[in-house]
Protein backbone atom coordinates (compact mmCIF):
# COMPACT_ATOMS: atom_id res chain seq x y z
CA UNK A 1 0.00 0.00 0.00
CA UNK A 2 1.40 3.72 -1.27
CA UNK A 3 1.65 5.90 1.73
CA UNK A 4 4.24 8.77 1.69
CA UNK A 5 6.23 10.88 4.16
CA UNK A 6 6.81 14.11 3.26
CA UNK A 7 10.59 15.94 4.61
CA UNK A 8 9.74 19.90 5.10
CA UNK A 9 11.77 23.24 6.64
CA UNK A 10 13.41 25.95 5.80
CA UNK A 11 15.91 26.39 3.30
CA UNK A 12 19.43 24.85 3.78
CA UNK A 13 18.70 22.67 6.51
CA UNK A 14 19.57 19.56 5.42
CA UNK A 15 16.49 18.56 3.57
CA UNK A 16 17.42 17.82 0.07
CA UNK A 17 20.72 16.01 1.57
CA UNK A 18 18.66 13.82 4.07
CA UNK A 19 16.71 13.17 0.89
CA UNK A 20 19.85 11.63 -1.31
CA UNK A 21 20.94 9.72 0.98
CA UNK A 22 17.10 7.92 2.26
CA UNK A 23 16.77 7.24 -1.94
CA UNK A 24 20.59 7.09 -3.32
CA UNK A 25 18.33 9.01 -6.59
CA UNK A 26 21.08 11.83 -6.37
CA UNK A 27 18.07 14.79 -6.25
CA UNK A 28 19.93 18.47 -6.84
CA UNK A 29 21.64 19.82 -3.48
CA UNK A 30 22.89 23.14 -3.47
CA UNK A 31 23.57 25.99 -1.00
CA UNK A 32 21.18 28.10 -1.77
CA UNK A 33 17.52 28.49 -1.07
CA UNK A 34 15.15 26.80 -3.27
CA UNK A 35 17.27 24.27 -4.81
CA UNK A 36 14.68 21.98 -4.86
CA UNK A 37 11.87 23.00 -7.19
CA UNK A 38 9.52 20.17 -7.46
CA UNK A 39 8.72 17.47 -5.44
CA UNK A 40 11.27 14.55 -5.61
CA UNK A 41 9.26 11.22 -4.40
CA UNK A 42 12.04 8.12 -3.81
CA UNK A 43 11.06 4.89 -2.56
CA UNK A 44 13.10 3.60 0.47
CA UNK A 45 13.24 -0.42 1.87
CA UNK A 46 12.17 -0.52 5.21
CA UNK A 47 14.80 -2.33 7.46
CA UNK A 48 13.49 -5.66 9.09
CA UNK A 49 15.82 -8.21 9.96
CA UNK A 50 13.35 -10.46 10.50
CA UNK A 51 13.37 -11.09 6.52
CA UNK A 52 16.84 -12.76 7.06
CA UNK A 53 15.72 -15.26 9.66
CA UNK A 54 12.63 -16.15 7.68
CA UNK A 55 14.60 -16.48 4.68
CA UNK A 56 17.10 -19.16 6.86
CA UNK A 57 14.33 -21.18 7.27
CA UNK A 58 12.67 -20.60 3.38
CA UNK A 59 15.67 -20.62 1.50
CA UNK A 60 13.91 -18.82 -1.26
CA UNK A 61 14.94 -17.55 -4.90
CA UNK A 62 14.56 -13.98 -3.51
CA UNK A 63 13.49 -11.59 -0.95
CA UNK A 64 11.40 -8.72 -1.14
CA UNK A 65 10.94 -6.24 1.85
CA UNK A 66 7.95 -3.95 2.23
CA UNK A 67 8.91 -0.18 1.12
CA UNK A 68 8.00 3.60 2.33
CA UNK A 69 8.05 6.62 0.03
CA UNK A 70 9.45 9.77 1.18
CA UNK A 71 8.46 13.24 -0.92
CA UNK A 72 10.73 16.43 -0.80
CA UNK A 73 9.61 19.15 -0.51
CA UNK A 74 10.88 22.28 -1.09
CA UNK A 75 11.69 24.74 1.57
CA UNK A 76 9.45 27.06 2.98
CA UNK A 77 10.01 30.13 4.50
CA UNK A 78 8.47 33.25 6.50
CA UNK A 79 5.21 33.93 4.40
CA UNK A 80 4.63 30.71 2.57
CA UNK A 81 0.96 30.38 3.61
CA UNK A 82 0.48 34.11 1.54
CA UNK A 83 2.77 33.26 -1.48
CA UNK A 84 6.05 34.14 -0.43
CA UNK A 85 9.14 32.39 -1.71
CA UNK A 86 6.63 29.44 -3.90
CA UNK A 87 4.78 28.83 -0.81
CA UNK A 88 1.49 28.58 -2.12
CA UNK A 89 3.01 25.82 -4.74
CA UNK A 90 4.90 23.64 -1.80
CA UNK A 91 1.94 24.19 0.44
CA UNK A 92 -0.01 22.11 -2.25
CA UNK A 93 2.52 19.16 -2.21
CA UNK A 94 2.62 18.99 1.50
CA UNK A 95 -1.25 18.09 1.43
CA UNK A 96 -0.28 14.93 -0.60
CA UNK A 97 1.31 13.50 1.49
CA UNK A 98 0.14 11.13 4.48
CA UNK A 99 2.61 12.58 7.57
CA UNK A 100 5.33 15.18 8.05
CA UNK A 101 8.67 14.90 8.41
CA UNK A 102 10.32 18.39 9.73
CA UNK A 103 14.20 19.16 9.38
CA UNK A 104 15.29 21.39 11.68
CA UNK A 105 19.08 22.18 11.34
CA UNK A 106 20.20 21.92 14.59
CA UNK A 107 24.43 22.57 13.67
CA UNK A 108 26.14 25.65 13.50
CA UNK A 109 28.44 25.71 9.89
CA UNK A 110 29.81 29.40 8.87
CA UNK A 111 29.74 27.91 5.09
CA UNK A 112 26.33 27.25 4.98
CA UNK A 113 23.72 30.03 4.67
CA UNK A 114 20.67 29.84 7.12
CA UNK A 115 17.89 32.02 5.89
CA UNK A 116 17.28 33.97 8.94
CA UNK A 117 20.85 34.44 9.74
CA UNK A 118 21.82 32.13 13.02
CA UNK A 119 20.77 29.01 13.73
CA UNK A 120 18.21 28.51 16.23
CA UNK A 121 16.00 25.23 15.62
CA UNK A 122 12.98 26.77 18.01
CA UNK A 123 12.20 29.78 15.91
CA UNK A 124 12.88 28.17 12.68
CA UNK A 125 10.06 25.20 13.72
CA UNK A 126 7.70 28.10 15.34
CA UNK A 127 8.22 29.51 11.85
CA UNK A 128 7.29 26.20 9.36
CA UNK A 129 4.31 25.30 11.80
CA UNK A 130 2.80 28.94 11.87
CA UNK A 131 3.07 28.73 8.14
CA UNK A 132 1.02 25.27 8.34
CA UNK A 133 -1.75 26.93 10.65
CA UNK A 134 -2.29 29.65 8.22
CA UNK A 135 -2.64 27.98 5.35
CA UNK A 136 -4.84 25.63 7.33
CA UNK A 137 -7.05 29.21 8.34
CA UNK A 138 -7.04 30.41 5.49
CA UNK A 139 -9.52 27.34 4.23
CA UNK A 140 -11.05 27.18 7.34
CA UNK A 141 -12.29 30.87 6.62
CA UNK A 142 -12.95 30.40 3.24
CA UNK A 143 -15.47 27.46 3.85
CA UNK A 144 -17.28 28.83 6.79
CA UNK A 145 -19.45 31.31 4.45
CA UNK A 146 -20.21 29.27 2.05
CA UNK A 147 -21.90 26.87 4.49
CA UNK A 148 -23.18 29.53 6.52
CA UNK A 149 -26.32 29.48 4.59
CA UNK A 150 -27.13 26.35 4.74
CA UNK A 151 -26.48 25.76 7.94
CA UNK A 152 -29.12 28.44 8.64
CA UNK A 153 -31.69 26.89 6.10
CA UNK A 154 -30.83 23.68 7.50
CA UNK A 155 -29.32 21.94 4.47
CA UNK A 156 -27.93 18.20 5.20
CA UNK A 157 -25.38 18.05 7.87
CA UNK A 158 -24.32 22.08 7.14
CA UNK A 159 -24.73 23.02 10.89
CA UNK A 160 -22.94 20.24 12.38
CA UNK A 161 -19.80 20.83 9.44
CA UNK A 162 -20.19 24.79 10.57
CA UNK A 163 -19.93 23.84 14.29
CA UNK A 164 -17.30 21.81 13.90
CA UNK A 165 -15.00 24.39 11.50
CA UNK A 166 -16.10 26.67 14.64
CA UNK A 167 -14.19 24.84 16.47
CA UNK A 168 -11.30 24.12 14.25
CA UNK A 169 -11.00 27.66 13.59
CA UNK A 170 -10.65 28.36 17.79
CA UNK A 171 -7.83 26.00 18.23
CA UNK A 172 -6.06 27.48 14.96
CA UNK A 173 -6.69 30.71 16.28
CA UNK A 174 -4.51 30.01 19.31
CA UNK A 175 -1.70 28.72 17.07
CA UNK A 176 -2.37 24.83 18.07
CA UNK A 177 -2.07 22.49 15.00
CA UNK A 178 -5.49 20.54 14.49
CA UNK A 179 -3.62 16.85 15.56
CA UNK A 180 -4.12 18.57 19.07
CA UNK A 181 -8.33 17.82 18.38
CA UNK A 182 -10.43 14.47 19.24
CA UNK A 183 -12.46 14.01 16.47
CA UNK A 184 -15.57 11.21 16.12
CA UNK A 185 -15.67 9.00 13.37
CA UNK A 186 -18.54 11.05 11.76
CA UNK A 187 -16.73 14.58 11.87
CA UNK A 188 -12.74 12.60 10.40
CA UNK A 189 -15.39 11.85 7.47
CA UNK A 190 -16.12 15.20 7.32
CA UNK A 191 -13.18 17.36 7.21
CA UNK A 192 -11.45 14.49 5.08
CA UNK A 193 -11.62 16.04 1.93
CA UNK A 194 -10.04 19.32 3.15
CA UNK A 195 -6.35 17.29 3.47
CA UNK A 196 -5.59 20.01 6.80
CA UNK A 197 -2.13 20.26 7.45
CA UNK A 198 -1.61 20.87 10.32
CA UNK A 199 -4.22 17.55 11.16
CA UNK A 200 -0.97 15.38 9.92
CA UNK A 201 0.77 13.30 12.28
CA UNK A 202 4.18 15.18 12.53
CA UNK A 203 8.33 13.83 13.77
CA UNK A 204 11.26 16.77 14.13
CA UNK A 205 14.80 14.92 12.51
CA UNK A 206 17.17 17.35 14.23
CA UNK A 207 20.30 16.98 11.77
CA UNK A 208 23.48 17.00 13.66
CA UNK A 209 26.79 17.85 12.61
CA UNK A 210 29.16 14.49 12.47
CA UNK A 211 30.48 15.27 15.73
CA UNK A 212 27.16 15.44 18.01
CA UNK A 213 26.19 12.12 16.92
CA UNK A 214 27.69 10.23 19.74
CA UNK A 215 26.90 12.81 22.47
CA UNK A 216 23.70 14.35 21.60
CA UNK A 217 23.59 15.98 25.42
CA UNK A 218 26.13 18.10 24.56
CA UNK A 219 24.43 20.00 21.69
CA UNK A 220 22.47 22.57 23.17
CA UNK A 221 20.31 23.30 19.76
CA UNK A 222 19.42 19.21 19.89
CA UNK A 223 18.30 19.66 23.14
CA UNK A 224 16.21 22.62 22.82
CA UNK A 225 14.25 20.90 20.06
CA UNK A 226 13.92 17.41 22.36
CA UNK A 227 12.91 19.93 24.79
CA UNK A 228 10.12 21.99 23.10
CA UNK A 229 9.10 18.31 21.33
CA UNK A 230 8.13 16.83 24.71
CA UNK A 231 5.95 19.27 25.46
CA UNK A 232 3.70 18.47 22.35
CA UNK A 233 4.19 14.79 22.64
CA UNK A 234 6.35 14.77 19.18
CA UNK A 235 8.87 12.28 18.67
CA UNK A 236 12.51 13.87 17.51
CA UNK A 237 15.20 11.48 15.30
CA UNK A 238 18.61 12.24 15.43
CA UNK A 239 20.60 12.64 12.52
CA UNK A 240 23.63 13.55 10.62
CA UNK A 241 22.13 14.38 6.93
CA UNK A 242 25.90 14.54 5.62
CA UNK A 243 27.09 11.19 7.38
CA UNK A 244 24.08 9.50 6.15
CA UNK A 245 24.67 10.60 2.74
CA UNK A 246 28.52 9.05 3.12
CA UNK A 247 27.16 6.17 4.56
CA UNK A 248 24.16 5.63 1.65
CA UNK A 249 27.51 5.06 -1.14
CA UNK A 250 29.15 2.42 0.84
CA UNK A 251 27.75 -1.60 0.93
CA UNK A 252 26.43 -3.24 3.80
CA UNK A 253 29.19 -4.40 5.14
CA UNK A 254 31.23 -1.21 4.72
CA UNK A 255 28.46 0.50 6.27
CA UNK A 256 28.36 -1.63 9.30
CA UNK A 257 31.73 -1.06 9.73
CA UNK A 258 31.79 2.77 9.58
CA UNK A 259 28.95 2.73 11.78
CA UNK A 260 31.06 0.98 14.73
CA UNK A 261 33.14 3.42 14.37
CA UNK A 262 30.89 6.00 15.20
CA UNK A 263 29.43 4.31 18.07
CA UNK A 264 26.29 3.50 16.26
CA UNK A 265 24.49 0.36 16.55
CA UNK A 266 22.28 1.60 13.43
CA UNK A 267 21.99 3.91 10.96
CA UNK A 268 20.05 7.51 11.34
CA UNK A 269 18.27 6.57 8.27
CA UNK A 270 16.84 3.24 10.24
CA UNK A 271 15.74 5.07 12.62
CA UNK A 272 13.90 7.93 10.20
CA UNK A 273 12.30 4.79 8.33
CA UNK A 274 10.98 3.17 11.32
CA UNK A 275 9.47 6.39 13.00
CA UNK A 276 8.03 7.63 9.93
CA UNK A 277 6.36 3.85 9.61
CA UNK A 278 5.27 4.00 13.46
CA UNK A 279 3.93 7.46 12.92
CA UNK A 280 1.42 6.56 10.43
CA UNK A 281 -0.16 3.49 12.49
CA UNK A 282 1.36 0.62 9.73
CA UNK A 283 2.98 -2.60 10.55
CA UNK A 284 4.25 -5.85 8.61
CA UNK A 285 2.86 -8.96 7.60
CA UNK A 286 4.56 -11.55 5.44
CA UNK A 287 4.21 -14.24 3.32
CA UNK A 288 6.74 -17.20 2.96
CA UNK A 289 7.86 -20.21 0.59
CA UNK A 290 10.71 -21.41 -1.37
CA UNK A 291 9.92 -18.78 -4.26
CA UNK A 292 10.22 -16.11 -2.19
CA UNK A 293 9.80 -14.60 1.41
CA UNK A 294 8.02 -11.28 1.31
CA UNK A 295 7.18 -8.33 3.86
CA UNK A 296 3.72 -6.16 3.28
CA UNK A 297 3.10 -3.10 5.09
CA UNK A 298 -0.79 -2.65 6.23
CA UNK A 299 -2.43 -0.91 8.61
CA UNK A 300 -2.18 -1.89 12.78
CA UNK A 301 -6.30 -2.89 12.99
CA UNK A 302 -6.79 -4.28 9.60
CA UNK A 303 -8.68 -7.61 9.41
CA UNK A 304 -7.41 -10.34 7.58
CA UNK A 305 -9.87 -10.30 4.16
CA UNK A 306 -8.23 -6.17 3.79
CA UNK A 307 -4.43 -7.25 4.19
CA UNK A 308 -5.41 -10.30 1.88
CA UNK A 309 -6.43 -7.57 -1.01
CA UNK A 310 -2.67 -5.84 -0.58
CA UNK A 311 -1.46 -8.49 -2.31
CA UNK A 312 -4.62 -8.60 -4.32
CA UNK A 313 -8.03 -7.20 -5.05
CA UNK A 314 -9.01 -10.94 -6.13
CA UNK A 315 -7.62 -12.04 -2.85
CA UNK A 316 -9.59 -10.38 -0.66
CA UNK A 317 -13.05 -11.00 -2.78
CA UNK A 318 -13.15 -14.26 -2.65
CA UNK A 319 -10.97 -14.43 0.61
CA UNK A 320 -11.84 -18.17 2.71
CA UNK A 321 -9.20 -17.97 5.24
CA UNK A 322 -5.88 -17.58 6.55
CA UNK A 323 -3.19 -20.02 7.61
CA UNK A 324 -1.34 -17.93 9.89
CA UNK A 325 1.84 -18.32 12.56
CA UNK A 326 3.06 -15.68 14.52
CA UNK A 327 6.79 -15.08 14.12
CA UNK A 328 8.19 -16.01 17.25
CA UNK A 329 5.97 -19.19 16.84
CA UNK A 330 8.13 -19.76 13.59
CA UNK A 331 11.23 -19.28 14.55
CA UNK A 332 11.39 -20.54 17.91
CA UNK A 333 9.54 -24.21 15.98
CA UNK A 334 12.32 -23.70 13.68
CA UNK A 335 10.25 -24.97 10.48
CA UNK A 336 6.75 -24.29 9.46
CA UNK A 337 6.68 -28.01 9.49
CA UNK A 338 7.58 -28.27 13.24
CA UNK A 339 5.53 -25.08 13.98
CA UNK A 340 2.30 -27.08 12.38
CA UNK A 341 3.16 -30.25 14.51
CA UNK A 342 3.17 -27.70 17.72
CA UNK A 343 0.04 -26.34 17.32
CA UNK A 344 0.97 -23.47 16.16
CA UNK A 345 -0.16 -23.01 12.94
CA UNK A 346 -4.02 -21.06 13.01
CA UNK A 347 -6.81 -21.04 10.56
CA UNK A 348 -7.95 -17.45 10.73
CA UNK A 349 -11.26 -16.08 9.27
CA UNK A 350 -12.74 -12.78 7.67
CA UNK A 351 -12.91 -11.32 11.82
CA UNK A 352 -9.17 -12.23 12.32
CA UNK A 353 -7.07 -8.74 12.75
CA UNK A 354 -3.85 -9.11 11.66
CA UNK A 355 -0.41 -8.23 14.07
CA UNK A 356 2.95 -7.18 13.19
CA UNK A 357 5.48 -10.16 12.38
CA UNK A 358 2.53 -12.79 11.23
CA UNK A 359 3.25 -14.91 8.35
CA UNK A 360 0.28 -15.50 5.91
CA UNK A 361 -0.69 -18.03 3.80
CA UNK A 362 -4.36 -16.79 2.34
CA UNK A 363 -7.03 -19.29 1.16
CA UNK A 364 -9.34 -17.75 -1.56
CA UNK A 365 -12.01 -18.52 -4.36
CA UNK A 366 -13.04 -16.04 -6.99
Amino acid sequence: MSLTAGIVGLPNVGKSTLFNAITKAGVLAANYPFATIEPNVGVVEVPDERLEHLAKIYNPKRVLPTTFEFTDIAGLVKGASNGEGLGNQFLTNIRNVDAICHVVRCFDDGNVTHVEGKVDPIRDLEIINLELIFADLDVVEKRIPRILKQAQARVGDAEKELELLERIKAVLMDNLPIRTMEFTAEEEKMIKAFCFLTQKPMLYVGNVSDSDLASLEDNPHYKRLVDYASKENTKVVPICAQIEAEISELNDEDKKLFLEDLGLKCSGLDLLIRASYDLLGLATYFTAGVQEVRAWTFIKGMKAPQCAGIIHTDFERGFIKAETVSYDDLINSGSITKAKELGKVRQEGKEYVVKDGDIMLFKFNV
